[in-house]
């Protein structure tokens, strides 16, 4: 799965640490979203949408799957 989150951040001017507080999570968290070491759960995806004001759809996508 890949995400813009760090690019919605700086658009916003915005820390991890200021995202994760927003959501309830912790920056390492945040961290380990974008870095694409950890896939959200359905609720946290909603929450950081939200934050941005966007659609889960625009912030979070699925790589294609070239492997079939």
């Amino acid at each position: 799965m890949e995400n813009t989150l760090r690019v919605e951040r700086a658009i916003k001017r915005m820390t991890q640490a200021d995202l994760a507080e927003l959501v309830g999570v912790s920056r390492q968290a945040i961290n380990a979203i974008e870095t694409g070491k950890y896939i959200p759960s359905t609720v946290l995806a909603i929450k950081l949408a939200r934050v941005f004001g966007k659609a889960v759809e625009d912030i979070f996508q699925l790589q294609e799957d070239t492997g079939n």
